[in-house]
C-alpha cells in the first residue's frame, strides 16, 4: 500500500500536463507514492496528453477521466476515493502549488500525528482586487464561522490522514470547507496551517472568478448549519419554535385578558395578527425540527453511518505477554 497518495483535480490543463507530472516526479523520486489526477472531462485535449503521460511514467500514475465536467469537488472526491495511502495530499493542477511542500506536509502529519495539515499562501501570487481581497474576507468569514483558524481555506495543497478525510462526502463546491467538515470528527488542535510556496500562473486560465465569493457565502450557511446541527436539527428548530410560540402566547394572553377583562375591541389591532403569526410560526418550526430529527436518524441508520470515528484500536490476545 503506497504510503503517500497525491490527488489533483484537473480541467482544461493541456498546457500544464507535462510540467506537472515533471514536477510530480522530481518532488517524489524514492518516495513511496501514487500520484492520482482526475480528468475532469477536459475538452482542450488534457485527457489524451494525461494516458501519454500515464504511459511513459510507471505505474505510480494513476490517470481518472471523468464522464463529463462535474467540477472540482467531485474530481477531488473521485481521487480520494480511489486513493490508497495512508497520507492524502490535495494539491492544484496549475503549478501554482509547489509540489516540492508536498513531502513536508505529509512529514509533519506522521511525525507530530495530526490528521490535517492545510498549506497557507503566506505570500500569494494573485491579484490583488480580483483574487487576494475577496479571498481575505472569505477566509475571515469561514474562520469566525467554523471556528478551525486557518488564514487559507482556499489553498487546495492539504495534507489528510486518510482514516479521516474517507470518513466525509464532499457535494456541491464544500472542497473548500473540508477542514470544517472534518472538525466534526477530529479535535481542531490536530488541525494545523503551514506556509507553502505559491507561484504566479505561467500556463492555462483561471477557473475562479470573483463569482465564487458570493457562492462562498451561500455554503458557508449550509456548513455552519450542518457544523451545529446536522445530528440535533431540533435543537435548532425547537429553539426558535419555543421562542416564537413564547412571543404569540403572550401578544395572545394579552389580548384575551383585555378583551374579556377591560372589554376593548381586538379585531382590527395588529397584535391580533402578529400573535397569531408568531404562535402559528413557533408550531411550524416545532414541526420541522421533529422532520429533521426523523430524517436525520434515516441519513445515519440507512447507510449505516457511524456519529463517532475510530482512531485506533488496541487489542492484546488473551494469552499473549503484554
Amino acid at each position: 500500500m503506497p504510503r503517500i497518495s497525491v490527488v489533483i483535480p484537473l480541467y482544461n490543463e493541456i498546457d500544464n500536463v507535462t510540467p506537472l507530472c515533471d514536477a510530480l516526479s522530481a518532488a517524489l523520486a524514492g518516495a513511496d507514492a501514487e500520484i492520482i489526477i482526475v480528468d475532469d472531462g477536459s475538452r482542450d485535449g488534457s485527457a489524451a496528453a494525461l494516458d501519454r503521460e500515464a504511459a511513459t511514467r510507471g505505474n505510480h500514475f494513476k490517470m481518472i477521466h471523468l464522464q463529463r465536467n462535474f467540477g472540482q469537488t467531485a474530481a477531488m472526491q473521485a481521487g480520494i476515493d480511489a486513493a490508497q495511502g495512508e497520507v492524502i495530499v490535495t494539491l492544484d493542477a496549475d503549478l501554482q502549488n509547489d509540489p516540492q511542500d508536498i513531502l513536508p506536509l505529509a512529514e509533519r502529519l506522521l511525525a507530530e500525528n495530526l490528521d490535517v495539515v492545510a498549506g497557507w499562501r503566506k505570500n500569494r501570487q494573485d491579484g490583488l482586487f480580483l483574487r487576494k481581497i475577496p479571498s481575505r474576507i472569505a477566509n475571515r468569514l469561514i474562520r469566525r464561522f467554523t471556528g478551525v483558524r486557518l488564514h487559507d481555506y482556499g489553498c487546495t495543497l492539504k495534507a489528510y490522514r486518510a482514516s479521516v478525510i474517507k470518513g466525509v462526502r464532499l457535494y456541491g463546491e464544500m472542497h473548500r470547507f473540508i477542514p470544517a467538515w472534518l472538525s466534526t470528527l477530529t479535535y481542531t488542535d490536530r488541525i494545523v496551517e503551514v506556509p507553502v510556496r505559491h507561484h504566479a500562473r505561467v500556463a492555462g486560465k483561471s477557473k475562479y472568478g470573483i463569482s465564487r465569493t458570493f457562492r462562498v457565502l451561500v455554503d458557508l450557511l449550509f456548513v455552519k448549519f450542518f457544523l451545529g446541527y446536522s445530528q440535533r436539527p431540533m435543537h435548532f428548530f425547537g429553539t426558535v419554535g419555543l421562542f416564537s410560540l413564547f412571543i404569540g402566547s403572550g401578544m395572545l394572553i394579552y389580548l384575551f385578558i383585555d378583551k374579556f377583562a377591560e372589554g376593548a375591541e381586538i379585531s382590527g389591532r395588529p397584535m391580533l395578527i402578529a400573535g397569531v403569526l408568531f404562535f402559528l410560526g413557533g408550531l411550524q418550526f416545532l414541526n420541522t425540527g421533529i422532520v429533521g430529527e426523523m430524517l436525520s436518524r434515516i441519513y445515519h441508520e440507512s447507510q449505516d453511518k457511524k456519529t463517532y470515528v475510530i482512531r485506533h484500536t488496541v487489542h492484546l490476545d488473551p494469552g499473549a505477554e503484554p
